[in-house]
C-alpha cells in the first residue's frame, strides 16, 4: 500500500454533496462493510466517508479490510493488516500522522462525508 500522491485532486472532477455530521455508531459503521455494495463506508479520524462504488473496498478488494471501520491507524501506517484497521492514531509518530492527514485530504476530494462516528474523540 502506498501513500496517496501529494496532488489530492482526482483525475476526473468529483461532485460531492455538502458534508453531513450525522451521528454514526460503531455498530452502524460496521454494517457498511462491503457486503452490500450500495453501502460501503470507511472512517478516518472519526469522519465517515461513503466509498460505495469503489470495488477496492468490496469483499476480495485490496482495501476491504477498512470497509465498515475507522481505518485511521492502518492508513497512517500504510498497512492493510486487519489488526491495524483501528481508530487509534493519536499515539503515532509525526510522520505517520502526516501520512494519515494526506489520506484524509485524498478521501475528502473523492468521497462524500456521511457523518461522524459517535465514539470518536474529535
Amino acid at each position: 500500500m502506498s501513500a496517496p500522491m501529494r496532488n489530492f485532486e482526482p483525475k476526473e472532477p468529483v461532485k460531492l454533496n455538502p458534508p453531513k455530521d450525522d451521528p454514526i455508531s460503531p455498530e452502524l459503521l460496521a454494517t457498511a462493510d462491503g457486503s452490500d455494495p450500495a453501502k460501503v463506508w470507511v472512517a478516518i479520524k472519526g469522519i465517515v466517508f461513503d466509498v460505495s462504488g469503489n470495488a477496492s473496498y468490496l469483499p476480495g478488494g485490496s482495501y476491504n479490510v477498512f470497509a465498515g471501520k475507522d481505518a485511521s491507524r492502518g492508513l497512517a501506517k500504510s498497512s492493510v493488516k486487519r489488526e491495524d484497521a483501528l481508530p487509534q492514531w493519536e499515539d503515532l509518530d509525526d510522520k505517520e500522522k502526516g501520512v494519515l492527514e494526506e489520506w484524509f485530504k485524498f478521501f475528502s476530494k473523492r468521497y462524500n462525508i456521511v457523518g461522524k462516528v459517535t465514539s470518536a474523540n474529535l
